[in-house]
């Protein structure tokens, strides 16, 4: 059996967990959590040298990260549905929603450590602001025309659920009042994808 290394709040491991179930294999992963929060957790350190989940661990002690070429090797283990695009402008459209949606969650992620990891005098407000304009510009964007989803999600969809996902999270969810088309993109994701519910942080 496969081993993943995650944890509960981690928007890029519910990317796997949501990808796996998509491609039907999630009962042949074992997740296990493991705490990011100390300077060094030596287990996490030992499968992925960055110290960075999520670790996908395969039955042969192959270490496979980060979320992105986790979820693509899922993608390989079975041929439907097909999540990443083989070839084609349907694969780079795919790619690049998945990289302004994991560029949102970076955005998102970094306000949370800075307010985390330093005292409240210390924090840097025009960074602040840089990383909450990223995510204010790129849902402003997204909010002109969502992506379409057709007979199944992609990694893209997937990715952007999981962005949207942390900002109800772990920023109060106040993206909604301004952004109806990305909330009722959402409800259509969460109503075609059981697993997103499944997969949600508490």
């Amino acid at each position: 059996m496969m081993k993943l290394l995650s944890a509960q709040a981690s928007p890029y491991g519910r990317k796997v967990k949501i990808t796996a179930a998509l491609k039907g294999v999630a009962d042949q992963i074992e997740t296990k959590a493991v705490d990011t929060l100390p300077l060094v957790n030596e287990e996490l350190r030992r499968e992925n040298p960055l110290s960075k989940i999520p670790v996908l661990i395969l039955e042969d002690g192959t270490q496979i990260f980060d979320s992105h070429v986790i979820c693509e090797y899922l993608d390989s283990l079975t041929p439907e549905p097909r999540l990443f695009p083989p070839s084609g402008p349907e694969r780079f459209r795919t790619l690049t929603l998945a990289a302004l949606a994991d560029g949102i969650l970076d955005a998102a992620l970094l306000l949370v450590y800075e307010k985390r990891f330093r005292p409240e005098d210390k924090w840097v407000d025009t960074w602040m602001q840089r990383q909450q304009l990223k995510i204010d510009t790129s849902l402003d964007w997204l909010e002109k025309a969502p992506p379409e989803m057709g007979a199944h999600p992609d990694y893209g969809h997937v990715t952007l659920a999981c962005a949207l996902g942390y900002l109800d999270f772990r920023h109060g969810g106040v993206w909604r009042a301004t952004h109806p088309k990305l909330v009722a993109w959402l409800d259509a994701f969460d109503k075609a994808v059981p697993a997103f519910a499944e997969s949600r942080p508490n």
